[in-house]
């Protein structure tokens, strides 16, 4: 299990810290680095800003919202990035939710799986560049037909060769049918609250995916599955987790509209339903301190890795027995070299011989 960062998104400015934590984590060794997107900065810009003074580390994007550019645009950029960066980039690619996609970007949100599945149909045929980009989905057309538009529309294919056709796409999903589709059609898996105790489930709908996965992928052996975990060294567990407990609240409560709110869902799956209707409801009516004072520290040791050195050196065994390849440590960027340690080396997986692009789900 290997060792990324993920420098989370923005608030008012750059996260203080963050440059200088990029390029520790390409001198310590870490396998990857991340971005995020919501609505302010977005996730490529920063990734290449900071990814310039970087050598070995990949570069991924946790996640490039589908909504916020067309999948010819994705691709673009991930082919230029890819190039700049010799072929450290990973897409990673999310649907977002309704508030954002139909709010930020005025545009509909029905059916998130089929849209994604075609944006990355789109993206692969851009990437392979073996003939001009057609498509005639139910949301993406291309060239746009003679009656919607003009009627000038050309089939193109990329001016640029990829320096990888097959560069990797991860999936951001957090529903059972949308983890399902990750293993079907990506390279990887991007979980938010990813929890050893769910490792089987998880594990069984990676396999639904596998059974349909097309052979022109890579195999299922290769697949990753990069999860985003908060990590807070701290004198006890009681105070790493406080530390934690507002970053979950703003998730369970926060985000997403009462009644569709994915991120709550994956908790109330783990088993928090009570908890998270307290979280919510604390959340709703403006008090976010209460809001955070309910997140159950079961809730914050069964989706994080919080403590002293000693508790997360504890608690690492049980994520390195899951499908995760990959934790992306949320934290204080200061912490990062004392998080590399407790990993051994944070940029392998553990495996003989193993391939920092190839881990075993």
């Amino acid at each position: 299990m290997r060792l990324g960062y993920h420098t989370g998104y923005w608030s008012a400015g750059p996260p203080p810290g963050a440059a200088e934590a990029v390029r520790a984590a390409d001198e310590l060794g870490l396998d990857s680095v991340w971005t995020a997107e919501a609505y302010g900065s977005d996730a490529l810009t920063p990734l290449a800003w900071w990814g310039a003074s970087t050598r070995r580390v990949r570069l991924g994007t946790a996640i490039a919202q589908l909504s916020a550019r067309t999948p010819t645009a994705a691709a673009m950029a991930a082919l230029t990035l890819d190039h700049l960066s010799g072929g450290r980039f990973v897409l990673g690619l999310g649907a977002s939710g309704p508030q954002v996609v139909e709010g930020w970007y005025g545009q509909p949100y029905p059916r998130p799986l089929a849209r994604t599945r075609e944006y990355v149909d789109v993206v692969r045929q851009v990437l392979a560049r073996e003939a001009p980009v057609t498509y005639d989905g139910a949301f993406y057309r291309l060239p746009l037909p003679a009656d919607q538009g003009a009627g000038l529309g050309k089939a193109l294919r990329s001016t640029v060769h990829p320096l990888r056709a097959d560069l990797p796409i991860h999936l951001a999903a957090e529903g059972p049918k949308n983890v399902a589709m990750s293993a079907e059609i990506a390279d990887g898996w991007l979980p938010l609250f990813y929890s050893p105790r769910m490792d089987a489930t998880y594990r069984e709908l990676l396999a639904d995916g596998f059974a349909k996965r097309s052979p022109r992928l890579r195999p299922p052996e290769e697949f990753e599955v990069v999860a985003t975990v908060p990590v807070v060294l701290a004198p006890s567990v009681e105070e790493a987790a406080d530390a934690v407990r507002p970053f979950i609240a703003l998730y369970a409560g926060g985000m997403g509209a009462k009644g569709a709110n994915f991120h709550r869902d994956v908790l109330d799956r783990l088993g928090y339903r009570e908890a998270c209707d307290e979280i919510q409801a604390h959340y709703l009516a403006g008090d976010r301190e209460r809001a955070a004072a309910a997140v159950p520290t079961e809730l914050v040791t069964d989706v994080a890795l919080v403590g002293t050195e000693d508790d997360v050196r504890a608690q690492l065994p049980a994520w390195r027995a899951t499908a995760v390849t990959t934790v992306l440590a949320q934290t204080d960027p200061r912490a990062l070299p004392r998080i590399a340690a407790l990993w051994g080396d944070p940029g392998h997986d553990g495996d003989a011989g193993g391939r920092r692009d190839a881990a075993p789900a």
